[in-house]
């Protein structure tokens, strides 16, 4: 693995706002990031973790805006900045910088806008680092790891890829305890695996299969079966199959959503019923997610959000 190498580089300034491509992106996941409904301050430091994750899947995707703005706000040399590991060790490098400097301002804080805009938030809630790492090595392991043979081996990459931002959620909204730690790993993970069925086609495209080697074996399914331009009926009792674990996952929620009250009540709420619309766009497809990720319409996000309410009320 490379390293970054910012002390040869000169810090070039990135064009002003260019971090809002970053984050432009909320809209369109599955679950909303920071709804208008709750307090001010939740959805600021919500939009502050959302911009890092989102940061950190891009430059592991290889998805960042064209131009090298965040290379160079990284400090990484032109000559690096299509290298994926230079590029999350850089950031790994800024995210050391907003937890060491303790608030104080200085030329040693983070480089990168959306660090920058993070470190107020990682202070006002005493935020730890290790949910921020985590992001940063499910991205390392992504760039070195493109098949899983086991349910067991994905569901240790969902806790690196996909648990540690609940984890920051409860942290945030100053909720955390064991028993909500280990239901929000759940959600967290089934919200993984609906993002990884609805994307199977994209995954595909970068050598990526985020399903089980063994499942596909068992459901006697090939790569090339994965590229067609619809799916197979083996295709579709597969993903079907593991459509049904994340929903057994994601049904973890409506006890943890029964467990807080108030907005924050509805913003969980929103991730599980957005999860569950999500799984239910996939069934109403047919379970055919070849042709594209098929995705809920705003009134079964809805339905399902005010199904998961009422569940929380009756298990709370």
């Amino acid at each position: 693995m490379t390293g970054t190498r910012p002390e040869r580089t000169a810090l070039l300034p990135a064009p002003p706002g260019h971090e809002q491509a970053t984050l432009d992106k909320a809209p369109h996941e599955n679950f909303p990031v920071a709804p208008f409904f709750l307090p001010r301050s939740w959805r600021d430091d919500l939009m502050a973790l959302y911009g890092y994750a989102r940061l950190v899947d891009d430059i592991g995707d290889g998805d960042l805006a064209p131009g090298g703005a965040d290379a160079r706000a990284l400090g990484v040399a032109p000559e690096d900045a299509d290298d994926r590991f230079v590029l999350l060790d850089a950031l790994e490098a800024d995210v050391r910088r907003v937890f060491a400097r303790a608030g104080e301002a200085g030329p040693d804080g983070p480089r990168h806008p959306l660090l920058r805009a993070l470190e107020p938030t990682v202070r006002r809630r005493s935020l730890t680092a290790d949910p921020f790492h985590g992001l940063i090595a499910a991205n390392r392991q992504d760039q070195r790891v493109r098949r899983y043979e086991t349910y067991e081996e994905l569901l240790a990459y969902c806790e690196l890829s996909a648990n540690p931002v609940g984890n920051l959620v409860l942290q945030v909204t100053g909720t955390t305890s064991p028993e909500r730690l280990r239901r929000s790993d759940a959600v967290c993970t089934g919200l993984q695996i609906v993002e990884h069925l609805q994307d199977v086609r994209e995954d595909l495209a970068r050598d990526r299969i985020y399903l089980p080697a063994e499942d596909l074996r068992r459901f006697h399914v090939s790569a090339a079966d994965l590229s067609a331009p619809t799916a197979n009926a083996s295709v579709r009792a597969l993903i079907a199959f593991e459509a049904e674990r994340a929903r057994r996952l994601l049904d973890e929620g409506h006890a943890l959503v029964g467990s807080v009250h108030g907005r924050l009540r509805l913003l969980l709420a929103g991730f599980v019923g957005g999860g569950l619309a999500a799984l239910d766009a996939i069934a109403a497809a047919g379970f055919d997610v070849l042709p594209g990720p098929p995705k809920p319409t705003k009134t079964t996000l809805l339905r399902q959000v005010g199904a998961v309410l009422r569940r929380a009320r009756r298990e709370g």
